[in-house]
């Protein structure tokens, strides 16, 4: 018989989440879970969710891969002109989550997205390997294509084109910095009574932290 999908459910019983054990500053305690999960099974633990919003106002969400936390901002990169770099374009404020099933535990971020600085990008286009610099240099994201075979021989063509060559970034690709002024630390509990905690950016720039109820 197949399960139904309304009698689905598990407990979670591995971590709490305390005021004592948490920090004060949320990007310490976003650096503390991000180091358990790179040190964990997580199959993906930088992989995290991208809610934008278009002009006239119907959200998206795609997952993306977590590549920096530097001065405050959250990094990633992409296509300046796939739907998610369009939709930033035109209203820059967006989500972040992270899921991170083994461990329990999920962190929800907004704030405002801006393009990092052509040579901050610039930077992180020439650590890629060759063929991901290749495939941002060809690919038309988020734009309908005929086939797999259409962006294969696109591929095929670039690299044969750029063979021993240093591979330029393309102009419509680089970073985006996320600066947060909201964050949300959950941690799965027995009987659905888990535990969050809030963070809130204020005008002094300090943060306010609070429970929030399951």
């Amino acid at each position: 018989m197949e399960n139904q999908i309304s009698d689905i459910r598990r407990e979670y019983r591995k971590h709490k989440l305390t005021p004592d054990t948490l920090s004060n500053n949320p990007f310490e305690q976003f650096q503390h879970w991000l180091d358990d999960a790179l040190n964990s099974s997580e199959e993906e633990p930088t992989a995290m969710i991208v809610a934008t919003v278009s002009a006239d106002g119907h959200p998206s969400t795609r997952t993306v891969l977590l590549k920096g936390v530097e001065n405050g901002k959250i990094i990633f990169f992409t296509n300046y002109e796939s739907r998610k770099g369009q939709q930033l374009t035109a209203n820059p404020y967006l989500s972040l989550s992270f899921v991170w099933h083994k461990l329990e535990r999920q962190i929800h971020i907004e704030g405002k997205a801006e393009k990092c600085l052509p040579e901050y990008s610039d930077a992180y286009f020439a650590s890629r390997p060759y063929k991901s610099k290749i495939g941002a240099r060809i690919s038309p994201q988020s734009r309908t294509i005929s086939s797999r075979m259409e962006i294969m021989r696109a591929f095929i063509y670039e690299a044969a084109k750029l063979t021993g060559q240093t591979i330029r970034r393309p102009d419509n690709w680089g970073g985006f910095a996320v600066t947060p002024t909201r964050f949300e630390f959950w941690q799965g509990r027995e009987n659905r009574l888990h535990d969050r905690f809030e963070y809130t950016l204020q005008s002094d720039k300090s943060w306010q932290r609070v429970r929030l109820a399951p």
